[in-house]
């Protein structure tokens, strides 16, 4: 058995490792994994990654997790174009830096911020409270300044000249945003400028394919009671 990559493309992380795969001819079998009914929690997928998250990868015998670690083996292994994963030293540590920073940072931001303003409403039935809403919005627009000011500054991608692994991630989580109805880009240009940029290096059509799942998030069926309840500790989480 060949690579296969265990996605769901409504997940940010999901989004880059597919795009990243596709775009530079990696060849995968896509092992799709719902996360909405719960398929990450199945005792087959568990044997896959224990740690019951996507994305996951399987290549042969040898099993890998979290997003992060699956971009930069596949860039090795199919020794990809070097300005994905630069070596240069500082070009390559400015990657690790911004890759470092997201998890908790613009990750955590756009993840609130799409099931507060769109999710719990639309497909668990659920109004947030204002001020929380307020409050992440407020939380996103922080990050997106630190986004510009810090890692973009004046450059055309965040590690330079050309597009790498960070961008990729980058443009993954805020299209959960903009999935949600949230105009971030439209009174940012530095932020709309580079946006452009990563989707014509990545290909409009791929990009778009990407995203086609997220982007129709808001016509998803509301949840039945079951799956409400398998969301609830994460519904907990979402709310803090």
């Amino acid at each position: 058995m060949g690579l296969e990559l265990y996605l769901d493309l409504l997940s940010q992380p999901c989004r880059a490792v597919y795009i990243f795969a596709k775009k530079n001819g990696i060849p995968f079998e896509l092992r799709t994994v719902d996360l909405l009914k719960g398929q990450h929690h199945s005792d087959d997928f568990a044997q896959v990654n224990p740690l019951k998250k996507v994305p996951a990868l399987k290549d042969g015998d040898f099993t890998l997790a979290e997003s992060v670690a699956i971009l930069l083996y596949l860039s090795r292994k199919y020794e990809t174009p070097d300005h994905w994963y630069p070596q240069d030293l500082q070009a390559r540590a400015r990657v690790d830096e911004y890759l470092a920073w997201q998890h908790t940072a613009l990750r955590t931001s756009c993840t609130r911020t799409l099931w507060q303003k769109m999710m719990f409403p639309v497909f668990l039935g659920q109004q947030v409270p204002p001020e929380t809403l307020a409050s992440t919005l407020a939380e996103l627009d922080r990050c997106l300044q630190l986004f510009e000011d810090k890692f973009l500054k004046d450059q055309d991608f965040l590690a330079g000249s050309h597009i790498s692994v960070a961008d990729l991630v980058a443009i993954t989580e805020l299209m959960h945003p903009v999935s949600a109805g949230c105009q971030i880009f439209k009174s940012r240009p530095k932020l709309e400028a580079w946006r452009q940029r990563v989707e014509a290096a990545v290909g409009e059509g791929l990009f778009q394919e990407a995203h086609a799942a997220i982007m129709k998030a808001k016509d998803l069926p509301p949840a039945d009671a079951a799956m409400k309840e398998k969301l609830k500790p994460f519904m907990q989480l979402l709310l803090q």
